[in-house]
C-alpha cells in the first residue's frame, strides 16, 4: 500500500533544490569576490611614515618604502620594528576587509571550505 500525502504538500525536492541553487549562487559570489579582494592592494605606515609597507589581498608583501633619515646603522632594531609594524597592519587591513566582505556575503553563516 502506498501512503498519500495531503493535498498541497510536498516532499521538500523542491524546497533542496532551491537551497542547493542559492548556495551555488552564493559560491560564485563568494569566489567572484575574493578574486576582486585579492587583486586589491593594502598600505599602511608607521614612525610617522618612515616606513610604508603595500600588501596584496593574496596577503603578500609587494613594496617597502624606507625614508632614508630612519636608515640608521646603529639602530637597525628600530627600522626592523617599524617595517614589521606596517606589515601587520597592512596585512590586518587586507584580512578585516575580507572577513567582512564574506560575512556579508554569507549572511554571517560560517561555512568551512568556502572561505
Amino acid at each position: 500500500m502506498k501512503a498519500r500525502l495531503p493535498k498541497g504538500y510536498s516532499n521538500g525536492g523542491g524546497n533542496m533544490q532551491q537551497i542547493a541553487r542559492q548556495a551555488q549562487k552564493m559560491q560564485e559570489a563568494m569566489e567572484t569576490a575574493t578574486e576582486e579582494l585579492e587583486a586589491k592592494e593594502y598600505t599602511a605606515t608607521a614612525g610617522g611614515n618612515a616606513v610604508k609597507v603595500t600588501v596584496t589581498g593574496k596577503m603578500e608583501v609587494k613594496a617597502i618604502e624606507i625614508e632614508p633619515e630612519v636608515i640608521d646603522p646603529d639602530d637597525a632594531e628600530m627600522l626592523s620594528d617599524l617595517i614589521i609594524a606596517a606589515t601587520n597592519e597592512a596585512l590586518r587591513a587586507a584580512a578585516a576587509e575580507k572577513e567582512d566582505t564574506m560575512a556579508s556575503l554569507s549572511g554571517g553563516l560560517n561555512i568551512p571550505g568556502l572561505f
